[in-house]
């Protein structure tokens, strides 16, 4: 299964009533097309960056979503024909969490490195070269 986050736009004249129905309604769809929602955020209102549909506000809501290709196709054309969501987007993650977790699998190998202890050096000899040269005697 592939994991997904969808993040939608919803009108902001629409109650938070309503938005909890549909929100409710799209979990209902991905349970119904075999998928899972592992986290549903609501993000709440926010200026948009740009007009949408004339709206200068929109609702923000963030599902994640595990499951195959068929479960997001439907999400995604339900949300198209809610005449109360006026932008989506769909992004899959699973590639990028499992290359965020080879990198900190490697920096945690590059960190245990960098704190292994170093090689003793030999301790210093008690007496310096020239001195021990001189007190042994010369044949």
């Amino acid at each position: 299964m592939r994991k997904y986050e969808v993040i939608f736009i919803v009108r902001p004249d629409t109650t938070e009533e309503d938005v909890g129905k549909l929100v409710a309604q799209m979990e209902g769809v991905v349970a119904g097309a075999g998928g899972k929602v592992e986290k549903v955020e609501r993000m709440g209102r926010r200026r948009l960056a740009y007009r949408v549909a004339r709206q200068r506000e929109g609702f923000y809501v963030l599902f994640l979503i595990e499951g195959g290709g068929d479960t997001i196709k439907e999400l995604e054309r339900r949300l198209k024909v809610t005449d109360s969501v006026i932008k989506f987007l769909t992004v899959r993650i699973d590639e990028e969490l499992e290359r965020a977790a080879k990198h900190k699998e490697r920096r945690a190998k590059q960190q245990a490195k960098k704190q292994r202890p170093k090689p003793a050096a030999p301790p210093p000899p008690s007496q310096p070269p020239a001195a021990v040269e001189a007190s042994e005697p010369r044949p």
